[in-house]
């Protein structure tokens, strides 16, 4: 009888282990009663987002611990073995409509997303003032005009040449710093603004336009000579050497803001935001491929807590209230309402225009540029 009541204490004792077990799955706890790793791949912009202390405690408390790996939105889409991760997060609309289609995701998530722009110094603002690309928006920030530019870098100008320049007489052309086009995004938005203007305005949608546009600009790519691969890495060159090195890089409006924002002292007085005239919004996109995929990109889109920790990395949100805030208590140089705004090319088309600089890139050729504005 005793054996028998042991072993009936036994059996109800595993049963309420399972039962706790299953309980704890269910609330997002890992085995160990902590929380589910859930691991995804990620634009390096975002890193410092995602390593914030505040957001992986609000993270944890649905019962995720989020980890992440970088690289570049074009290698996530084209390159990445994603297997094993439970989500891709491109920095770009088109990137994660490729892993959609390719993975047969029925559902992505867009939290957030940010303007492209330029960050430069006031001498080098003053400078294309006067020269006719930089004029005030009469909004509160400043507006670079991307056809101007276009006319200016296809005759080859240099700082020194412009008149009277003499804040800063460099022996070099007048180009805006990038990422390297082929495995950065924020390159690859601005190859889709630069590609709307050199094909009259329009975005690009045939082959025809691709290889014709491509040529176009290609030079204001390969004249820069070496680009980094990660959006971070001209920015932070922006920050620490000044104007010497990189007097305008294009970055996501993010990254200069979450600097305003933290008040840390990176963003000096004689610091500049430009808006491109036209502008893309570059979409951060989260493309599920597991249920915690799918719950990380939903905490993103929907979590009170998650939505302005995001702002204060300068993103923007489907909850404008946030950013806003920070906006007005910092006095920052941000839009509030963008109005020349357009689409980038599918990713197809996109990928042409990459694949076709690319192969300069391979030739060592450097196309002779025309003004590229009106190409069809």
């Amino acid at each position: 009888m005793k054996r028998s009541i042991g072993v009936a204490l036994a059996l109800l004792l595993g049963a309420v282990v399972v039962v706790a077990v299953v309980l704890g799955n269910r609330n997002g706890e890992g085995a160990g009663g902590g929380p589910v790793a859930v691991r995804g791949v990620i634009g390096s912009e975002k890193k410092p987002f995602f390593d914030d202390p505040l957001v992986r405690a609000a993270f944890a408390k649905h019962g995720l611990r989020v980890e992440v790996d970088t690289a570049g939105s074009r290698q996530i889409a084209t390159e990445v073995k994603l297997d094993g991760y439970a989500f891709a997060f491109p920095s770009s609309l088109p990137a994660a409509e490729k892993i959609r289609k390719d993975r047969g995701v029925a559902t992505v998530f867009s939290p957030f997303y940010s303007p492209m722009a330029i960050a430069t110094f006031q001498p080098i603002a003053d400078l294309l003032t006067g020269a006719g690309l930089v004029r005030d928006s009469g909004r509160g920030y400043q507006v670079f005009d991307v056809a101007k530019y276009l006319d200016l870098a296809a005759k080859g100008t240099r700082w020194d040449k412009l008149p009277g320049n003499t804040a800063y007489p460099a022996r070099k052309r007048v180009l805006l710093t990038t990422t390297d086009v082929r495995t950065s995004n924020s390159a690859a938005m601005y190859l889709a603004i630069t590609s709307y203007v050199a094909n009259g305005e329009d975005v690009v949608n045939n082959t025809g336009q691709v290889t014709k546009v491509a040529r176009s600009v290609a030079p204001i790519f390969l004249d820069q000579g070496y680009s980094q691969a990660s959006s971070e890495a001209p920015f932070d060159d922006y920050l620490v050497m000044g104007s010497g090195k990189t007097p305008m890089v294009m970055i996501y409006e993010a990254q200069y803001l979450s600097r305003v924002f933290a008040g840390d002292g990176s963003i000096k007085p004689g610091m500049r935001l430009l808006y491109p005239s036209p502008t893309v919004l570059s979409k951060h996109t989260l493309v599920p491929l597991t249920a915690d995929g799918s719950k990380v990109g939903q905490l993103l889109t929907e979590d009170p807590e998650l939505r302005n920790l995001a702002a204060r990395y300068g993103f923007r949100t489907a909850d404008p209230a946030a950013f806003n805030g920070l906006v007005a208590k910092h006095g920052a140089p941000a839009a509030r309402d963008l109005v020349d705004v357009v689409e980038p090319p599918t990713y197809e088309h996109l990928e042409g225009l990459i694949s076709n600089i690319d192969r300069l890139y391979a030739s060592g050729a450097v196309p002779q540029q025309e003004s590229p504005r009106g190409v069809r």
